[in-house]
């Protein structure tokens, strides 16, 4: 397995007053370059269409209501089988 490159920059956490004071006025600029990035990444992003949408949100609810059915059916299967057997027991 290859091993991963990983950068390492300071954390924030310098000894002393003066290392926390930095990190505080260094907090504004940050922010800045996080939501810089944050747009610049959202501009790449490929949004789905309306028609991909509405497609795979009906996909879903078939989805769901299939399964509701079929673990409906089970849920009675199992539970007639375990009151006959009950029965048959006690």
């Amino acid at each position: 397995m290859k091993d991963a490159k990983v950068e390492s920059r300071p954390v924030g956490r310098a000894s002393g007053a003066g290392g926390t004071l930095a990190s505080i006025r260094s907090f504004p600029g940050q922010t800045k370059v996080f939501l810089g990035d944050v747009r610049s990444e959202l501009r790449r992003v490929t949004w789905p269409s309306r028609k991909q949408i509405r497609a795979t949100t009906l996909v879903v609810i078939l989805t769901v209501f299939f399964f509701g059915v079929y673990f409906g059916i089970l849920d009675w299967i199992f539970s007639a089988a375990v009151s006959r057997l009950f029965r048959f027991l006690g």
